[in-house]
């Protein structure tokens, strides 16, 4: 059984270089790599590798995420799939973990996430100056000692296969699956536009297609960090549309957590039971800018 790997980028260029780097390093590597495109241009430059990279370009200038995942399976060559996002660095047994598992049993597998603090990633060896990083090895055990278990998310020993009846336990940046199953729960429905509710939406569809869901240990990527904001007032227009659509369908809040940032800064009037969201305010730009959580935060 053949693997692809699939993940979205727009100006990722350095994290994206890493999750290269990390793919070639693995213990197995993929059969592929297919990168959706959500920007104008694909980067140049980018690292050689010794498997194939297929290059997608999906169009909209806002953040197309679900389009961009439902491209990326139809461009992909083989019938496993591993979702990674373009801010993971994959620990070498991450393919090896997930290729075992979807041979073992079609399902939804999610594996561990560390998050890394700013600045974390470090290269042994020469400068490349092509790619912007010394040549040598990644430190691994730098990003061993330095990553975070996220408190919400449970602690896996190395070969551990837990089931988890919770679909809404899924997130989108290291999953895996057969396409068949992705196409058997409808794929991501592409009316989710921008951040935030396509990958909740995808949990209670596979559910609905009763594809089980399990937590994969061995399977660890890390999390190269990026900017946070708390709440995410960049997102606020996104997440309303997003939270809507959801409620629709499913009768119930997704995001809640951010809608209740948005509620208690006076932006939006919203209670779990509530039908809808109304939109009283934008943001300041004051608001924005003391949204932005320092660099030392890791995930909010």
């Amino acid at each position: 059984m053949k693997l692809s790997v699939l993940t979205l980028v727009r100006h990722r260029r350095d994290h994206l270089v890493n999750l290269m780097r990390s793919l070639e390093a693995q213990q197995q590597r993929p059969d592929e790599l297919v990168i959706a495109w959500m920007q104008s241009t694909r980067e140049c430059d980018l690292p050689e590798t010794s498997f194939p990279v297929q290059h997608v370009m999906v169009e909209g200038d806002a953040l197309p995420l679900a389009r961009a995942r439902n491209a990326a399976v139809e461009a992909a060559s083989f019938e496993a799939l591993v979702f990674l996002d373009v801010d993971c660095i994959a620990s070498p047994g991450l393919i090896k973990r997930y290729h075992e598992a979807l041979q073992t049993k079609a399902a939804l597998y999610i594996g561990e996430v560390h998050y890394l603090p700013a600045d974390a990633v470090r290269y042994r060896g020469d400068h490349d100056s092509k790619n912007g990083h010394d040549g040598g090895d990644m430190d691994l055990e730098r990003l061993t000692q330095l990553g975070e278990r996220h408190p919400a998310r449970p602690a896996l020993s190395p070969h551990e296969m837990r089931h988890e009846a919770d679909h809404g336990q899924l997130w989108g940046l290291s999953f895996a699956l057969m396409r068949t199953d992705h196409w058997r729960a409808g794929g991501m429905d592409e009316g989710y536009v921008g951040y935030g509710g396509e990958e909740t939406d995808y949990a209670w569809r596979l559910a609905a297609a009763e594809i089980p869901l399990y937590w994969l240990g061995g399977a660890l990527a890390w999390h190269q960090h990026h900017p946070l904001h708390a709440p995410p007032y960049p997102h606020l227009e996104a997440i309303v549309a997003n939270a809507r659509r959801f409620h629709a369908r499913w009768g119930h809040w997704c995001m809640d957590y951010w809608l209740g940032q948005f509620r208690d800064a006076g932006v939006i009037d919203w209670s779990p039971e509530a039908d809808d969201i109304k939109v009283l305010r934008a943001p300041t730009e004051q608001e924005i800018d003391d949204a932005r959580l320092p660099s030392s935060a890791r995930y909010c």
